[in-house]
């Protein structure tokens, strides 16, 4: 999705590398995929799964946005 739309970004952390960033995110298994940092997701997920993650997030964004 990143490649489609210039407005999504996306990053991958080694967390391996990066082990305060696994512990700030509480990473227990990989990939794990958080979005907007209010939904996650882990392990490999359908697409159906991953788009409802990505609607609620924006949903949840949008009820606190004043």
């Amino acid at each position: 999705m990143a490649r489609l739309n210039p407005r999504i970004t996306a990053d991958v952390i080694e967390a391996n590398e990066f082990p305060e960033l696994s512990q700030q995110f509480n990473v227990m298994g990989v990939p794990k995929t958080v979005i907007n940092g209010v939904e996650e997701l882990v392990g490999a997920q359908p697409e159906a799964r991953v788009m409802a993650a990505i609607r609620a997030a924006l949903s949840q964004q949008k009820g606190t946005d004043a």
